[in-house]
């Protein structure tokens, strides 16, 4: 064997190994116990009898699940949806690199780097029905209290909050992918009469694309598996359950689960695998298309 191979075999061991420890081993024993059925004495034993895909049909062919699978949803879509479009207009906003920009944008990246469990409680402290600043805010404007943390409302809350922690991220990423774009671009532009906004749709917008693409992508994995906030702050409890804290609930037995159901917990976690999987395969489609779409573009103008 040659001493590059055995160079590169060694340069990519150590990953490789990280890999098969802490992603292929986990993902491996998921999908195991999602097709034996788990109880406390069987997880401990290992003797879980096999049960095939009989759990996958008792879990999303219970009502539980499609409701759940709808709040998922609602959070991931309006969390990402307004987490984009804010993070953009910040971006472009400070793309003008005015005076104390650079500071004010390391100010936006404070819940960012503020751990979960230090933002779950300040929004859980500001949303507080009888004490909280939200609420009293509104009362300057005779809106009557709201019970934000509540059953009917706790979706709503998690969102709000979700929106505040993904604004840095995206933020930070579109503000790199502005910096990319050739500012002779804009001056030409001006030259031929183009206002403010239609720069924005002509040029920005569609420059922006690519990272537009894998913001999205990275955003819709990161919301779809959250945990941390919705926990602090409701429990998971209500109109705030999701797949993610249905799945951990059940695993651990905590909050509105006092029954452990390990094989349930794996069968959902599994799911949220393969919705996460479906979206980055169609992320993969849509950029192949777009570098064919260039490389015909090329052809076509070389003839």
């Amino acid at each position: 064997m040659k001493t590059s191979t055995l160079a590169a075999i060694g340069f990519a061991a150590p990953l490789i190994i990280y890999l098969l420890i802490f992603y292929i081993a986990p993902l491996v024993q998921n999908i195991s116990m999602s097709l034996h059925r788990y109880t406390r004495r069987t997880f401990v034993t290992g003797e879980a009898p096999w049960s095939g895909l009989d759990i996958y049909k008792e879990v999303v062919g219970s009502h539980e699940f499609w409701v759940t699978f709808g709040q998922t949803m609602v959070f991931v879509i309006i969390s990402i949806f307004f987490q984009y479009w804010i993070g953009l207009a910040l971006a472009v906003f400070f793309n003008q690199n005015f005076k104390l920009s650079g500071l004010l944008r390391g100010a936006f990246l404070v819940p960012w780097l503020l751990p979960p469990m230090v933002s779950g409680t300040t929004w859980q402290w500001m949303m507080d029905a009888d004490n909280g600043v939200i609420n009293k805010f509104l009362g300057l404007f005779g809106v009557d209290p709201i019970w934000w943390l509540q059953a009917d409302h706790s979706l709503w809350a998690v969102i709000i909050a979700n929106i505040w922690l993904g604004i840095p991220f995206n933020l930070v990423i579109l503000y790199s992918g502005l910096q990319n774009i050739n500012v002779d671009l804009y001056e030409a532009a001006s030259l031929d009469g183009c206002n403010a906004w239609q720069k924005f749709w002509k040029i920005t917008f569609p420059l922006l694309k690519p990272v537009t693409m894998i913001t999205l992508l990275l955003g819709f994995v990161y919301t779809l598996k959250t945990v941390d906030i919705i926990w602090i702050m409701t429990k998971g409890s209500g109109t705030s359950q999701t797949l993610a804290t249905w799945s951990y609930a059940m695993a651990f037995g905590k909050g509105y689960s006092s029954t452990i159901k390990y094989s349930e917990a794996s069968v959902v976690g599994t799911i949220l695998i393969l919705i996460a999987l479906v979206f980055a395969f169609i992320y993969l489609w849509a950029q192949r298309s777009e570098n064919q779409a260039k490389k015909t573009k090329k052809s076509t103008k070389r003839k």
